[in-house]
């Protein structure tokens, strides 16, 4: 396979619908594509420079920090190539978006972790057909059982 352009690369990272965000050690915001200003209403120029807990609910926080805070010490996260995390998360007009994404782990030359990247995808429709489907559901037992 040819290398590609790195041009090409971060266009494609830039326009992506997903949201791309990359984290360095400390947990600072150091890149936010457009789909990330999709998702959250937040720009990339509003971001870059903070952290998450703009869009971490109040509850999470901790949990986040801390498990954050171990990968990097560990230089390896208890999740697989294959998890796909799903949380709630805030968007920039205070509404609570479902959210899932993948990270990836980033490492230095000498093989410890430099930033940290994550692939998030906007599932809040799906989740509340998903609900409503549920809610249906149990309607329809509740109505037929006898």
């Amino acid at each position: 396979m040819n290398e590609l352009d790195s041009e090409i690369v971060l266009r494609v990272l830039r326009e992506a619908p997903d949201g791309v965000v990359i984290l360095d050690r400390e947990g600072v915001i150091r890149y936010w594509n457009r789909g990330a200003e999709r998702i959250f209403g937040r720009a990339g120029s509003e971001m870059i420079g903070s952290d998450l807990d703009v869009i971490i609910p109040v509850k999470l926080r901790q949990r986040h920090w801390d498990g954050f805070r171990a990968a990097m010490a560990r230089g390896s996260t208890k999740y697989g190539e294959d998890d796909l995390l799903a949380v709630p998360a805030i968007a920039a007009d205070g509404r609570t978006v479902s959210i899932e994404f993948s990270i990836v782990l980033i490492a230095n030359s000498g093989g410890g972790i430099s930033h940290v990247g994550a692939i998030i995808r906007d599932v809040t429709a799906r989740r509340a057909a998903e609900q409503e489907t549920r809610r249906r559901l149990e309607t329809f037992i509740a109505n037929t059982s006898g």
